[in-house]
């Protein structure tokens, strides 16, 4: 397992973003760990994840001009993996959107840099639905830029409904012919729990449920 995704797992439960349990998802679905990007609320950690985000996306090569995060948790990820960047050399700018568009002032529903004319990285939490990515890159390509790729922390890898065969994530990629880079899988979280004792009965769940609610032709 490359480093980035060691790193990444380990933040995130010490930041109690990555947690293991019981959990009732949107989906219905009974999930034995839930993420919550949301949790990693410090300068610290927020640095540390997007160190994270940054050599993931390093080791995929994809290129792009400019960082989007959409409202609300991509702000803050976009933004501390613009900083990331500046501290690694390289000065890129960085966009989000507002939920609701304002009437006054500068107006619009778009803040930060321009998109017009440049590849555009959205920069997210997770793709569940795909709901909330498709809306970004609509306001991406209606602003004149280019969708160059997706970065996200945690890829589920599990079907998005009964019948279909593609993750959520899986499906994005396809329709938008972008690549979705993930810092971490679950098959990397069903790694990480082989290599720690005290994540055995985690383990067990967590391949049970893969098989259950995974994608099809990715199963470990």
């Amino acid at each position: 397992m490359s480093d980035h995704r060691t790193r990444f797992l380990d933040l995130a439960l010490q930041a109690q973003a990555l947690r293991f349990g019981r959990f009732t998802l949107k989906s219905g679905r009974e999930s034995p760990y839930f993420f919550n990007a949301g949790l990693f609320n410090s300068g610290a950690a927020l640095s540390a994840l997007a160190a994270c985000y940054a050599d993931a996306l390093d080791e995929a090569g994809t290129g792009f001009d400019l960082l989007f995060g959409p409202a609300y948790k991509g702000i803050p990820l976009a933004t501390a993996l613009a900083c990331e960047y500046a501290r690694r050399g390289r000065d890129l700018p960085v966009a989000f959107n507002r939920k609701e568009a304002k009437a006054h002032g500068e107006g619009g529903s778009l803040i930060g840099a321009p998109l017009d004319g440049r590849r555009v990285l959205v920069v997210d939490d997770v793709i569940t639905a795909g709901t909330a990515i498709r809306e970004a890159l609509a306001i991406i390509s209606n602003a004149g830029g280019t969708p160059a790729g997706i970065v996200i922390a945690l890829d589920r890898q599990e079907i998005a409904g009964e019948g279909q065969s593609q993750s959520a994530a899986q499906a994005v990629a396809a329709e938008a012919g972008i690549p979705v880079v993930a810092v971490a899988t679950l098959d990397d979280l069903l790694g990480f729990a082989d290599a720690s004792a005290s994540l055995a009965d985690e383990r067990v769940r967590l391949q049970a449920y893969r098989v259950q609610y995974g994608v099809r032709d990715n199963h470990r």
